[in-house]
């Protein structure tokens, strides 16, 4: 039996690109005085996290990813996978706690899903009668 591949959810690239241009636009600033060098610091930051930030899938659990860590949530642990009411994915956990999946939408649920290995349940309306 195959093992199933790692599913990784990343956010769309053109935040990084967005980041390297504010970078660029930062430096006359930034050179303009040297208290101003920080400046340089917040599109850094926000380059590393639209590289990094995500949420990786695979057989074993998830595997969410942040500017500056990690945390492995096994599947044992979720309760439930929900989303929001701005359409972000969250896990419900057992110990009551709600994770935030970043870079995972609802429409990737199914996605999410089918990295367990397991197929997901097809849910069909019945009709009074059948």
């Amino acid at each position: 039996m195959s093992k199933p591949d790692t599913v990784r959810f990343r956010h769309n690239q053109a935040i990084l690109v967005a980041a390297v241009i504010a970078f660029i636009g930062a430096l006359p600033l930034a050179n303009a005085r040297s208290y101003l060098l920080p400046v340089l610091l917040v599109p850094l930051a926000v380059a590393v996290w639209a590289w990094r930030a995500g949420t990786d899938a695979d057989a074993e659990g998830l595997r969410v990813r942040a500017l500056a860590g990690q945390r492995r949530i096994t599947w044992d642990q979720v309760v439930e996978l929900v989303t929001d009411e701005r359409g972000r994915a969250v896990a419900r956990l057992d110990d009551g706690q709600q994770v935030t999946l970043p870079a995972v939408r609802g429409v990737d649920l199914p996605r999410l899903v089918s990295a367990t290995g397991q197929a997901l349940p097809h849910t069909t309306a019945e009709t009074p009668g059948q």
